[in-house]
């Protein structure tokens, strides 16, 4: 056996995980090139962002408010998102989105460049750019199961959260490096050029270029409910073809609000999601982003290296769990297994609130990550399978909502409770989500 032989073996093995199969299909592989490169693009500027508005105001208030003025646009808009991928092509969405989103963060380089950005700007800034996330987002989610056939969903939701998962442990310390270094408007730049990388990417995309088509009616159902003035002639008349089929009209934004609200919360499992969503959501949010670095600068007397080990300890595990979800066969009765995953996430929660050590809340946080990544990957790839693809993007929409409205609230309500008592805090949050678990298994 040569040398190369011994090289290529692993490589070949590797080459056959189950989780890399949708990279075989052309289009979704450029989908998934694209939001590579834009989504360790995001991490410079959420680096950026804070530390332009510190430097400018030294407020964490300035900041969080900053944040809020991109998440309110983005929880409103968010269901008519969901109704335009129905409606309209996901991938020119996805597209158009992408060129926007480069259009806006170049603007703030160059304000940034010139030095002549004020907080207004940003602020501004993160209004239009929350409502293009919102058009965004529903339509990314739309395009995926379009591209690869059922059986690779899970694998190809796996590789797309993972590389999510990936961007989010080394994008941040790249960035915090890149702004160091090169400065905030530089970082600003590159954020701006992952965008064009991936809106041409989508552009080179030939498949989901239509919108999801309305079920067609048969003449003599259309002819049953509608009257006409005119006479009938032999291409309509049921008599001359009566399996002719006319394409029913699309019903009002409004209409289709209420289709996608009763396709949803009218559907036990659908409903059970989102209120598990909205839970789950509610309670972690502001424990992680505001709960851990608390627990790093006061309990632990750590440093920001600390706290970057924790968010990359979350990160390394939920890349685990997308491995695991993309790599294995779902199980027959999954659902029994996500909850209780769900209720394993709880019960780590609190734990974190009773954690001594950075390095025994990172141990908690790998555990953590690890069944939040593998729960999403099965779950998404459930739904996508199991929605009318004329539904999907209100589907998809309607699922987002509960995280993103949940997300600015969990937020507001930690940095109250953290000051107080961060450990009954952790608890708390952890009993809420151990209880949704309890009432989903119920």
């Amino acid at each position: 056996m040569t040398a190369r032989d011994l090289v290529a073996r692993p490589i070949g093995r590797v080459a056959r995980l189950p989780i890399l199969d949708p990279l075989a299909i052309r289009d979704f592989r450029l989908v998934w090139f694209g939001e590579a490169v834009s989504l360790l693009g995001d991490q410079f500027q959420t680096v950026a962002v804070a530390w332009l508005v510190l430097g400018l105001t030294g407020s964490g208030l300035a900041l969080g408010t900053i944040l809020v003025a991109a998440a309110i646009p983005r929880g409103i808009f968010l269901l008519l998102g969901g109704v335009l991928a129905d409606r309209v092509s996901p991938r020119d969405l996805a597209f158009g989105s992408n060129l926007l989103r480069a259009v806006l963060t170049t603007v703030v380089a160059g304000l940034v460049l010139g030095a002549q950005v004020q907080l207004w700007h940003l602020a501004l800034v993160g209004v239009l750019f929350g409502t293009v996330d919102a058009v965004f987002w529903p339509a990314i989610n739309t395009l995926v199961p379009r591209l690869v056939p059922t059986d690779r969903l899970a694998a190809a939701n796996a590789l797309m959260q993972g590389t999510g998962q990936l961007a989010g442990t080394i994008g941040p310390a790249l960035a915090g490096f890149a702004v160091a270094l090169i400065g905030v408007g530089a970082a600003y730049v590159i954020d701006a050029a992952s965008f064009v990388i991936a809106a041409v990417a989508l552009w080179l995309v030939r498949s989901g270029a239509t919108a999801a088509r309305p079920a067609p009616v048969t003449e003599t159902e259309t002819t049953a409910t509608t009257e006409t003035t005119t006479e009938p002639t032999a291409a309509t008349h049921p008599a001359a073809d009566p399996h002719a089929t006319v394409e029913s009209p699309r019903p009002s934004i409004a209409t289709a609000l209420i289709e996608g609200a009763r396709a949803v919360l009218g559907d036990p499992v659908m409903r059970l999601i989102v209120i598990l969503s909205t839970g789950v959501n509610l309670a972690f949010t502001g424990p992680v982003v505001v709960g851990l670095p608390w627990l790093v600068l006061v309990r632990f007397g750590g440093d920001a290296a600390a706290l970057g080990l924790l968010f990359a300890a979350f990160g390394a595990g939920s890349l685990v769990g997308v491995l695991l979800g993309g790599s294995f066969p779902r199980p027959r009765r999954f659902g029994w297994l996500v909850l209780g995953l769900v209720v394993g996430m709880g019960i780590g929660l609190g734990a974190i609130g009773l954690a001594s050590s950075v390095v025994s809340t990172a141990a908690i946080l790998v555990v953590i990550g690890t069944m939040n990544g593998y729960g999403n990957v099965v779950m998404i790839a459930w739904v996508q399978e199991k929605t009318d693809p004329e539904m999907l993007g209100r589907t998809m929409s309607f699922l987002m909502l509960g995280s993103v409205v949940a997300a600015p609230l969990s937020i507001a309500v930690t940095a109250v409770l953290v000051d107080a008592d961060a450990t009954v805090m952790f608890l708390a949050a952890g009993a809420l989500v151990v209880v949704c678990g309890l009432i989903a298994m119920a």
